[in-house]
C-alpha cells in the first residue's frame, strides 16, 4: 500500500473539507502581505504605491509557475481518479525540472529587466527607487517559489490538504516573525523596510521547500533525485502543459489586462497609486473564501472526471457556486461597511480612505461575477476544458478590464472609480460566459477524452 492510499476517496469528501484548509493558507497569506502593508505604509505613501505597484509585477511572474502546477494538478487528479498512480507519480517527478528552468529564467528577467519594467508602469522616481531594490532581492524567492507552488499542487492533488496547509502557514508563519526585525531594525540589524520584507520572503520559502521535499518522501513515498531537478521531461508533461498551458494562459491575461489597469492608476499619481493599493489590500479578504473552494472544487473534479463521475462533478460545482456567492457577497458587504475604520491601519489621509471605501462599494457589485469566474474556470480546467476560459474571456480582459480602465479613468474623467468600474464589468461578463459553458455541458466533450486518455494509459 502506497502512502497516499490512507487518504479518502473524493466521493467521501465534502467540498468544505477539502476547502478549509485552502482557505487557512490563504488567510495567513493575505496576513502577510496586510501586515507588509501595514509596515511599509508607516514610512510614507510613496512607500505603499511602490509596494503594491511592485506586488502586482511579482504576481504577474508567479502566474508563470501555475503552467506547471495548474497542469500537473489536474493531470494528476485524473490519474488518482483511474487508480494510475504510476503516471501520477511520473507526472510529478517531472514536474521538478520544469520548475528549475522555469523558476530560473523567471528570476533573472525579473532581475534584469526591473528598470524598464517600472518605468512601462509610469512609475514615479520615487516609487522607483523604492520599489527597485525589493524587485532585485524577491528574484530569489520568485525562483524558490517555482518548486513550491508545483510540490504543492501534487501533495493537493493526493488529497493531502492538510499537510499541505501546515507547510504553508508554517512558512507564512517564518515570513511574518522576520518581517519585524528584517524591515523595522533589532538590535544591530539596521532597517531594511521593503528589502526586509523580500529577504524574509525568500528565507521563508527556502523552508517550505524543505518541508516539501520530507513530505514528498513521508507522505507520498516519493523520493527525487538531482536528474528529477534537472531534466525536462515533456513526453511526461505534454499533457499537464496542454492543460496548464491555456490556464496560465488565461491568468497571465488578466494580470497583463490588471497591469494596464494599474498603469493607468500611476499615471494618474502616487495617491491614486496608494488608494488602488490600500484597496486592493482590503479586497483580498473578500476573495479567500471564493478561491479556497475553487481550488477543492477543481482538485474533486479532477478526481471525479478520472473515476467517470460527470454528473457528480456538475453537482459539485453548483454547490461550490451556491456557497462562494452567499459568502462573498455578505464578507464584501461588510468589508466596505467597515472600510473607513480598517483603512485607518494604513493611512490617515482623508481623501484617500473616502475614495477607497467607494471602491471597496464597488467590489460588492462586483464579487458576483467574480465568484463565477473563479469556482467555473477551475472546474472547466479539471474537466480538461482548459481552452475556453482564454480563448472566451481574454477579449473581455482586454478590451473591459485593460481598455475600459483608461476610457472610463482617463477619457471620461471618472478616475479610480473607473477603473473600478471596469473591473466589475469585466468579471460579470465572463462570468456569465463561464457559467454558461459550464451548465450548457459544454464542457462534456472533453471531459470524456480526458477520462478515456487516462484509462488507456492505465490499460
Amino acid at each position: 500500500m502506497t502512502p497516499s492510499t490512507r487518504s479518502q476517496s473524493p466521493q467521501q469528501l465534502h467540498v468544505l473539507t477539502v476547502a478549509w484548509p485552502l482557505l487557512a493558507e490563504l488567510v495567513l497569506g493575505f496576513g502577510v502581505g496586510f501586515v507588509g502593508m501595514w509596515l511599509v505604509s508607516k514610512e510614507s505613501d510613496t512607500a505603499s504605491a511602490a509596494f503594491g505597484l511592485a506586488n502586482h509585477v511579482q504576481g504577474a511572474f508567479f502566474l508563470l509557475f501555475r503552467i506547471i502546477s495548474m497542469g500537473v494538478g489536474v493531470v494528476i487528479t485524473q490519474n488518482l481518479g483511474a487508480g494510475n498512480r504510476r503516471d501520477a507519480d511520473r507526472t510529478a517527478l517531472a514536474s521538478l525540472g520544469a520548475s528549475t528552468w522555469l523558476g530560473l529564467g523567471s528570476a533573472l528577467v525579473l532581475f534584469a529587466a526591473t528598470a524598464p519594467l517600472l518605468t512601462a508602469m509610469h512609475a514615479t522616481a520615487d516609487v522607483q527607487q523604492l520599489a527597485a531594490p525589493y524587485l532585485h532581492v524577491l528574484a530569489l524567492a520568485l525562483f524558490l517559489d517555482a518548486f513550491n507552488a508545483s510540490m504543492a499542487a501534487v501533495m493537493r492533488s493526493h488529497l493531502r490538504t492538510r499537510e499541505t496547509m501546515l507547510n504553508i502557514l508554517s512558512m507564512h508563519t517564518l515570513h511574518i516573525a522576520l518581517c519585524f526585525p528584517l524591515m523595522r531594525g533589532v538590535g544591530p540589524l539596521a532597517p531594511m523596510g521593503m528589502v526586509g520584507f523580500a529577504l524574509a520572503l525568500a528565507i521563508s520559502r527556502g523552508f517550505g521547500l524543505g518541508v516539501h521535499l520530507w513530505l514528498w518522501r513521508e507522505v507520498l513515498g516519493l523520493l527525487p533525485g538531482w536528474r528529477d531537478a534537472v531534466a525536462i521531461r515533456w513526453d511526461t508533461l505534454r499533457s499537464s502543459v496542454a492543460i496548464g498551458l491555456p490556464g496560465a494562459a488565461e491568468a497571465i491575461a488578466y494580470r497583463v489586462a490588471m497591469l494596464v489597469s494599474v498603469t493607468v492608476v500611476s499615471a494618474m499619481g502616487t495617491a491614486e497609486l496608494a488608494t488602488q493599493g490600500y484597496a486592493m489590500q482590503i479586497m483580498n479578504v473578500i476573495v479567500l473564501s471564493t478561491v479556497a473552494l475553487g481550488f477543492a472544487g477543481e482538485i474533486l473534479v479532477g478526481h471525479l472526471i478520472g473515476a467517470g463521475e460527470l454528473r457528480a462533478a456538475w453537482k459539485l460545482v453548483r454547490k461550490c457556486l451556491f456557497w462562494g456567492l452567499g459568502v462573498a457577497v455578505s464578507v464584501a458587504v461588510l468589508t466596505a461597511a467597515t472600510a473607513p475604520w480598517t483603512l485607518r491601519l494604513f493611512t490617515h489621509d482623508p481623501a484617500i480612505i473616502a475614495k477607497a471605501t467607494t471602491l471597496l462599494w464597488i467590489t460588492v457589485l462586483l464579487e458576483p461575477g467574480r465568484t463565477c469566474n473563479i469556482v467555473v474556470i477551475t472546474a472547466l480546467r479539471a474537466a480538461g476544458d482548459a481552452r475556453f476560459p482564454v480563448l472566451a474571456g481574454a477579449a473581455s480582459m482586454v478590451l473591459v478590464m485593460g481598455f475600459g480602465s483608461w476610457l472610463l479613468g482617463v477619457h471620461f474623467g471618472l478616475g479610480l472609480v473607473g477603473v473600478w468600474i471596469a473591473y466589475a464589468l469585466d468579471e460579470w461578463v465572463r462570468g456569465g460566459i463561464m457559467a454558461a459553458r459550464w451548465f450548457r455541458l459544454g464542457w462534456v466533450k472533453q471531459a470524456v477524452t480526458s477520462r478515456r486518455l487516462v484509462s488507456r494509459q492505465l490499460n
